[in-house]
């Protein structure tokens, strides 16, 4: 733990919850991640969506919705009595050239694990997982949970673009970032362009438990097997929105049907607890698809259910 501390989030007491300058959970704000243990960052990037854009207004509406969320969790961990936590703000990115802004959010985060500090992410669409992970997995191949209605590993795009929202975990698999037998998807489900959609993941030796296998599992066995899947390498967790269903959060731009809930989701992050989870991302947030809000606080609560994974290991 880094001695580095800070008194966590704005006292609401002294400023209303509605008051205040938007921050992730209302944490303060940091130049850098050096001297915490966890640092909450966006990185509102979109250029890589393929049908409906709006993820890179993300961050900012998460930060927004984030102020709903208290010092401590309701299954009694306290994370900011644990950790020193910030939000060091956004990671800058360039949204006309998809390769500059891999290497500008590569960059950003090898100074977050320089720093010592486990980031988590807020996107953005889910290509921003590949260069976090060229960035945390440097030095060795990690195990990988993903929350998903998509594999996400596929080929490419028109066939000439290898970058898309799409593509993030068959680009992970090729440049030995993530370790194909120790990486789980779960929730995966709906309609795919063709039969062999997940072979490369199926080949690969990715475990992949689709949401008819869920459904039957229940969370607690979900979270039983993501655990004997990764074992005790470290271990980076992407969140994709979509896999909560579209009822609970309709602000994305892949919605599938026959999802999640939240609750479900809930009690899967929570199970994580323990595991030495190296980083983490919450991606596919889209406002201007949202209703009321309720998809960005599922996006916030889940990063605030991630961190207290974390402080709880």
């Amino acid at each position: 733990m880094n001695d580095v501390r800070n008194d966590g989030p704005v006292d609401a007491t002294l400023v209303p919850r509605y008051a205040g300058i938007a921050t992730f959970m209302r944490l303060p704000v940091a130049a850098s991640a050096v001297g915490h243990d966890v640092v909450f960052a966006g990185v509102p990037y979109d250029g890589a969506t393929t049908n409906r854009p709006g993820t890179r207004h993300g961050p900012r509406e998460m930060r927004s919705q984030s102020a709903l969320i208290r010092r401590v969790n309701a299954n009694g961990v306290a994370p900011y009595e644990r950790l020193s936590v910030a939000d060091i703000g956004d990671c800058p990115t360039n949204p006309f050239d998809i390769r500059e802004t891999l290497e500008m959010i590569e960059a950003f985060f090898a100074d977050v694990r320089t720093a010592g500090a486990v980031p988590i992410a807020a996107g953005g669409d889910h290509l921003i997982s590949l260069p976090i992970l060229r960035a945390l997995a440097k030095d060795r191949p990690v195990a990988l949970i993903h929350f998903d209605s998509h594999s996400d590993t596929g080929p490419g795009y028109f066939g000439v673009n290898p970058y898309t929202h799409g593509t993030p975990f068959r680009r992970a698999v090729e440049e030995r970032l993530i370790i194909p037998e120790r990486t789980v998807q779960i929730g995966i489900r709906g309609s795919v362009y063709s039969k062999g959609d997940l072979d490369f993941a199926r080949d690969a030796g990715f475990r992949i438990i689709e949401m008819e296998e869920a459904m039957d599992l229940g969370p607690r066995a979900i979270v039983e097997e993501a655990r004997r899947v990764v074992g005790e390498a470290p271990v980076y967790v992407s969140f994709d929105i979509d896999c909560i269903d579209p009822s609970a959060a309709p602000g994305t731009g892949t919605p599938e049907i026959g999802g999640f809930t939240t609750r479900e989701a809930q009690r899967m992050v929570r199970g994580l607890a323990g595991l030495p989870i190296i980083g983490a991302d919450v991606v596919e947030v889209s406002p201007p698809l949202d209703v009321g809000g309720i998809t960005a606080l599922a996006g916030a609560t889940m990063m605030f259910e991630l961190l207290s994974a974390i402080a709880a290991g």
